[in-house]
This record gives structure tokens, C-alpha cells and sequence, in this order.
């Protein structure tokens, strides 16, 4: 190992030991970049990876807010603007009971290289608060979504930071949140977050885009192993905007998605999550009641399994995992592994314990993508939203969605591109951390110490 990759680990480990999400990420990113890091001896002489893996700041605040009977209840919030070298600072915001300090700069840490790799001029942050929204009444959620702008919006601006939704943020919060920016600044920065209404400056397709991106992503890949959708049968963890955008996407392709599953187990439709009929019913069914899948097999008589996860079944072609992070460990990848199948393609932020994605790639048989790589169509939607906002333009749905495809065609090209000129192969895992990595690190060594 390159001493300095080495060196930079070992000061991350003793600094956030007690972080571990953040650690995580920070270690199987250096050691994806150790090659470059091998040629380029100036990134020692000037830090760069310690500046690099540390925050250029990170805002921590009490969120206050009242629920339907009058009871005060207090939330924590977070911003981390981690990296701005090659533009304002992108990402979600995520409201989940599990939100830490640690979950929170590993999100914004990985933004960084994902936001890089769409080719737009977004830097990498992420955001949230431990509030859940779940069975929380409009009124409720709109009175935390104004307390928590209230100690944000000093913070964030269209040139600045420009947050979007996340887990427990869709368009409802984002709406509270704009509201609430607009009142206290006075003006209408409609660009200041993405993710909005189409009433007032949202992009069409956007709730799709992550699903829809993951999707032409994978369709570079099987065209990399002349492969085809026609007939691929999927497997996705979750049932939100990203899995709902896999599922539709993927049949409009001639694939079709027979496996998926939520918080209570999963269900296996063998005829394909692929009519209308069934896609509305996620809709429905996600709106009312967002942590049991079971009604969807309650209504179109399929097997539903409680209790457990579907990772291993040997009657799937492709693997996506699209829920919550960590969701793959070791054991659970040998089994996937044992499976047969050829393609794993990561599509929420990382789903995949690093000794899970380890042992993965090292079976000769699959192909591993990176959720770095794959997922980067959301956030490529919301660089789009901006840039319709700041052009007061309003794209056609078809208009957004080529671009999306190319977006998500270059990021293939460009990471197999850089990991066979570092010698790697057809390793799209690091040569997506390499070619992120590449237009961070150009432009913080450009613009001198910071």
C-alpha cells in the first residue's frame, strides 16, 4: 500500500473511530485511488487527501418544533459542505431516525466524486435531522420543515449550497422548506433547492431520475458484455422514487423486475413488476403505508416472504441494490456470489460493506458498478433543475431525459476509460473513485491551499 494512502487511513481511523459509516466510505475510496496517488507525489508535499477527507465545514443545529397536541419536541440538523473545489456545494437532505454526524459526512463525502462525475459544476454536501417523518400529520411535518430552514437558510444560497431531497424529503418537504426560505430571505431564489414542485421551477422526471439513470448506466455495462435487457429479470431492494424508476425504466426496456422488498420482507412476482396497473399500485401503495410491501402481493397474488431479504436466489440475471446502506454484508455476498448471477450494480449510496464489496469483486464471474457511479443520474437532474432555474427554461420531459442518458452513458465510458489506463481493467469501481477523484484533486491543487 502507498504509504501516504496508508498514513492518511491510519489518521482517519484514530480521528472518527467513533464514526464509522464515514470511516468506511473515506478507506475503500483511498484505497480505489492508491495508484494515482502513487504517480502524483505533490498531493503528500500539500495534504491533499487529508484535505480532502476532512469537511470544509459542517453546521450542527437544535431543530425545535411543535406537534398537533402542543408538545415540544427537539431534533438535531446537519449540513456538511464538504467540498466545494468545482462549484456550490449539491446534495439531499434526509430526514430518518437514524441520521448521525457520522451517517451525514459519509453521504456528503461520497457526493463529492458523484457530483464530479456528471461533468456539471456542483461541489459535494449532504444534509438532515433524526426527525422521522413517518406518521407525522402534513401540519407537523410543515412546522419542523420551517424551524429547520429557519437555522439553515443563513447557510445555503443558489451560489452557495443548493440542497435537494433525500430519504423522508420528497416534494412535500421540499415545498415546506421553500416556503419557509422564501419568507425569511424576502425574494424568490427558486434555485436554491432542487427537487421542486413543477409550480415553481421543479424539473419534470426528477423523482425518476436515480432509477432511470441507474438503468442506462446498466445498459452501458451490458452493452460493454454484449448483453442485452430483453428478458433480464432484476432483483431490487426498496420500493421508493429509485427502485419505482428501476421497475418502469426497466420494462420500457424489454427487462422486468421479479424480486423486491421493504422493511417487513419481499415479495416475488415472477410476471415482472412491469403493467401500469402494478407500477401505480407502488405509488399507492408507498404513499399509505411505506413500510410493508405485503399489500402489493395481497393484490396480485404473489409470494411474499416476512421477514427476510432476497439476496441469493438463484432466478434473477441482475442485482440492484437500491434501499439503505450496509444492506449487503459479507455473508450475504457470499451467498449472492453463490447464486450465479453476473451483474451486482449498486444503486444506493453505499449498500455494500467494504469487506462485502471486496469479496464481490474478486469473483471472476461478476461485475461489480459502484452507487457512486450508478445513482449519479438524481443529483444529474437536479444540476439540470438549476440550470433551468438560473435560464428561467423549462425543459420537456424528453428533453431531460436525453440528457440524463447521455450523462449516465459518459460516466460509464469515462470510468472504464481511466481504470484501463491505470491498468485496472473493466473495474468500475475504481475508475469511478479515480476519474471523480481526477477533477477534485486538479482543481484543489489549482487553487492552492484551502
Amino acid at each position: 500500500m502507498n504509504s501516504y494512502v496508508k498514513q492518511t487511513i491510519d489518521l482517519i481511523y484514530d480521528k472518527y473511530r467513533t464514526q464509522p459509516e464515514f470511516v468506511q466510505a473515506v478507506e475503500e475510496f483511498l484505497l480505489s485511488i492508491e495508484p494515482v496517488v502513487a504517480k502524483h507525489p505533490e498531493y503528500e508535499k500539500y495534504d491533499l487527501l487529508m484535505r480532502l477527507v476532512m469537511p470544509e465545514r459542517l453546521f450542527k443545529f437544535r431543530v425545535v418544533w411543535t406537534d398537533d397536541e402542543g408538545k415540544t419536541h427537539t431534533n438535531t440538523g446537519y449540513r456538511c459542505q464538504f467540498n466545494g473545489a468545482i462549484g456550490p456545494y449539491k446534495g439531499g437532505l434526509r430526514f430518518q431516525k437514524n441520521v448521525n454526524e457520522s451517517i451525514i459526512k459519509f453521504l456528503a463525502f461520497e457526493q463529492i466524486f458523484k457530483n464530479a462525475l456528471t461533468g456539471m459544476p456542483i461541489g459535494g454536501g449532504k444534509g438532515g435531522s433524526d426527525f422521522d417523518p413517518a406518521g407525522k400529520s402534513d401540519a407537523e411535518i410543515m412546522r419542523f420543515c420551517q424551524s429547520f430552514m429557519s437555522a439553515l437558510y443563513r447557510y445555503i444560497g443558489p451560489d452557495i449550497d443548493v440542497p435537494a431531497g433525500d430519504m423522508g424529503v420528497s416534494a412535500r418537504e421540499i415545498g415546506y422548506l421553500f416556503g419557509q426560505y422564501r419568507r425569511l430571505k424576502g425574494n424568490f431564489e427558486n434555485g436554491v433547492l432542487t427537487g421542486k414542485g413543477l409550480s415553481y421551477g421543479g424539473s419534470l422526471i426528477r423523482p425518476e431520475a436515480t432509477g432511470y439513470g441507474a438503468v442506462y448506466y446498466l445498459q452501458e455495462v451490458l452493452k460493454h458484455e454484449n448483453d442485452t435487457f430483453v428478458g433480464k429479470r432484476i432483483g431490487v431492494s426498496g420500493y421508493g422514487n429509485v427502485a419505482w424508476g428501476i421497475m418502469k425504466k426497466a420494462a420500457e426496456l424489454g427487462a422486468k423486475v421479479t424480486y423486491m422488498s421493504g422493511p417487513d420482507g419481499y415479495i416475488h412476482d415472477p410476471d415482472g413488476i412491469i403493467t401500469k396497473e402494478k407500477l401505480d399500485f407502488i405509488l399507492q401503495m408507498r404513499r399509505t403505508d411505506p413500510v410493508h410491501c405485503k399489500p402489493y402481493a395481497d393484490k396480485f397474488g404473489c409470494e411474499f416472504v416476512e421477514g427476510k431479504k432476497f439476496w441469493g436466489v438463484k432466478d434473477v440475471d441482475i442485482y440492484m441494490p437500491a434501499a439503505v446502506q450496509n444492506d449487503v454484508g459479507f455473508e450475504t455476498a457470499k451467498k449472492i456470489a453463490e447464486s450465479g448471477v453476473k451483474y451486482y450494480i449498486e444503486v444506493a449510496n453505499m449498500p455494500t460493506t467494504n469487506d462485502a464489496l471486496t469479496y464481490l469483486r474478486s469473483c471472476d464471474h461478476m461485475i461489480v458498478a459502484p452507487s457512486k457511479a450508478v445513482n449519479a443520474g438524481g443529483v444529474g437532474v437536479s444540476a439540470l433543475e438549476m440550470s433551468q432555474n438560473s435560464e428561467r427554461l423549462s425543459w420537456t420531459a424528453e428533453e431531460v431525459d436525453k440528457h440524463l442518458h447521455r450523462m449516465m452513458k459518459n460516466i460509464h465510458d469515462e470510468s472504464m476509460k481511466v481504470a484501463e489506463e491505470y491498468g485496472l481493467g473493466y473495474d468500475l469501481v475504481s475508475g469511478a473513485n479515480i476519474a471523480g477523484f481526477l477533477k477534485v484533486a486538479t482543481a484543489m491543487m489549482e487553487q492552492g491551499l484551502f
